[in-house]
């Protein structure tokens, strides 16, 4: 059994396995699981390519914003985030002040072998889908380098990559054996 100090915040890009890996860690660790994407459905009572088609970019990083905010107050968890969210100024500021944050790396390659099983990312709508993913990737990775722990995602069982989360979050003193 595990007590978890500090919110544990996945950041990367889409397909990089932060909500599969993120349910793996916090069913190790007996926390609750979030998922932001989900929530901010929920919230919104729509999907997020809704969002995206009703409202737009700018408004879903609002409201994506209200809700990882809302979300990163409660106790300690594990919180998987949209592609988009850490590189948002306010909710990076927030996951620093209020969680551990984790850039789980992907190559361009695994990601879009991952994102290509599923029609749900309004941003891959457009153009060819590993181009947008390389161009999103190129802009995103300095913001994903400020994250607290940098972790290669890797293809095949997660477990391996919650092994090194866990192994890293007893090292910083947030994880302890109960």
């Amino acid at each position: 059994m595990y007590r978890l100090k500090r919110t544990v915040a996945l950041v990367g890009m889409m397909g990089a396995g932060k909500s599969s890996v993120g349910r793996r860690l916090a069913a190790k660790l007996g926390v609750p699981f979030r998922d932001a994407d989900t929530e901010i459905e929920t919230a919104a009572g729509c999907t997020i390519s809704e969002i995206f088609e009703r409202f737009g970019e700018a408004d879903f990083r609002d409201g994506e914003r209200r809700v990882i905010a809302r979300l990163l107050r409660e106790a300690p968890h594990v919180l998987a985030t949209g592609g988009g969210a850490f590189i948002d100024p306010r909710t990076r500021t927030e996951i620093k002040a209020h969680a551990i944050s984790i850039w789980l790396r992907a190559s361009v390659e695994l990601l879009a072998s991952r994102v290509q099983r599923r029609d749900t990312r309004p941003l891959l709508r457009q153009g060819d889908p590993k181009e947008t993913l390389s161009r999103l990737l190129a802009q995103r990775e300095p913001v994903y380098a400020e994250a607290d722990i940098q972790l290669d995602s890797e293809d095949g069982p997660h477990g391996a990559v919650v092994e090194q989360i866990v192994a890293a979050l007893q090292e910083r003193g947030l994880l302890e054996i109960a």
